[in-house]
């Protein structure tokens, strides 16, 4: 008798369109929150542009520059960790509220013209990152290792945001 493959009682449609699904799952969750943080960003306003900010802080298109790959990589390492996880809702959970935090970031700062929300978020954001790396890393190295730029960019972002929010304290929220 022939050993019978967990993918054996699997439709063959399904087995081939399971990597696909999960993938393009990921990639549209990521591509609605790079939207909805682009659709709030606005850094040629006046606001934006009278704020203190450090020496160190990128020329404006840096930003557009490094996000896509970002954005890219969280994607497929979403779409490899949930292919290998035998807790996907928790992932699931753990990738929605990472993903929330990071559009959220956009939104208070530039919509809501908080940066000192924005870094509540942000540092939130790096919490979630170290979970997300760490539960992703349990099942998926490779994985795990393609969101470490993602979790670096951002804590260079909470260092960016911190600054701004220090050199402007005497400015209303």
């Amino acid at each position: 008798m022939t050993p019978i493959s967990k993918h054996d009682s699997l439709p063959e449609r399904t087995r081939r369109t399971g990597p696909w699904l999960r993938y393009g799952a990921a990639a549209a969750a990521v591509a609605a929150t790079a939207v909805a943080g682009a659709r709030a960003v606005d850094s040629d306003s006046r606001w934006y542009t009278s704020l203190r900010k450090p020496p160190w802080q990128p020329p404006p298109q840096t930003f557009g520059i490094v996000w896509p790959p970002l954005y890219a990589a969280i994607a497929y390492a979403a779409g490899r960790a949930l292919a290998k996880t035998p807790h996907r809702s928790r992932l699931l959970a753990d990738l929605a509220a990472n993903l929330v935090l990071n559009a959220g970031w956009t939104r208070l700062f530039f919509a809501r013209r908080s940066p000192g929300a924005a870094l509540a978020d942000v540092l939130l954001l790096d919490l979630s990152n170290a979970r997300l790396v760490r539960r992703i890393g349990r099942v998926d190295k490779t994985a795990a290792g393609t969101l470490v730029p993602y979790a670096a960019w951002c804590a260079f972002a909470t260092a960016l945001n911190a600054s701004i929010v220090d050199r402007n304290r005497s400015r209303r929220p």
